[in-house]
């Protein structure tokens, strides 16, 4: 990773969709070095997903709720089977797995609170292994997205 590679990284985490001609003007390589550079970063896995952010209140899943589970058993079949069961729900947005009071932390949409309701009686009442969970209801999407700063990226360092 050199600098080079620091800012494709940093043009393309505001916007996947550049053309190799027009990250060539931003990080001042030519397109054809640009596409290879993006090749490789994928493939070294820097680039975890190519995705599109969609806007929860225009599709009507505008109600966003972070979630704090504490499981009662933390064995690790326990733990896989929640994680499984996080990843196959569609209104899980994120899930992650913490240390602190509680063992995961999900983000997730729903179109009203009955629906978020209806989510609580599918994945924790039904579930025996949930010993409690607590919700936040998101007031203001003030900052969204997976924008993470490239500190080598003004300077000539480079990292193995």
């Amino acid at each position: 990773m050199d600098r080079f590679d620091a800012a494709i990284l940093d043009a393309i985490q505001t916007n996947n969709r550049l053309t190799a001609e027009a990250l060539s003007k931003l990080v001042h390589l030519s397109p054809d070095s640009c596409r290879k550079r993006l090749a490789r970063l994928r493939t070294e896995g820097y680039i975890d997903a190519d995705i599109a952010v969609l806007n929860p209140a225009r599709l009507g899943r505008g109600l966003i709720v972070i979630v704090e589970v504490a499981l009662t058993s933390e064995r690790p079949a326990d733990l896989d089977r929640f994680r499984e069961k996080m990843k196959a729900a569609p209104e899980v947005m994120q899930c992650y797995y913490i240390t602190g009071a509680s063992d995961f932390l999900l983000i997730l949409s729903a179109s009203d609170m009955a629906d978020y309701d209806a989510f609580t009686r599918r994945y924790f009442f039904a579930e025996e292994n949930i010993m409690k969970f607590r919700t936040s209801v998101v007031m203001d999407r003030v900052k969204t997205g997976f924008s993470i700063p490239l500190p080598f990226l003004n300077d000539d360092r480079t990292t193995q």
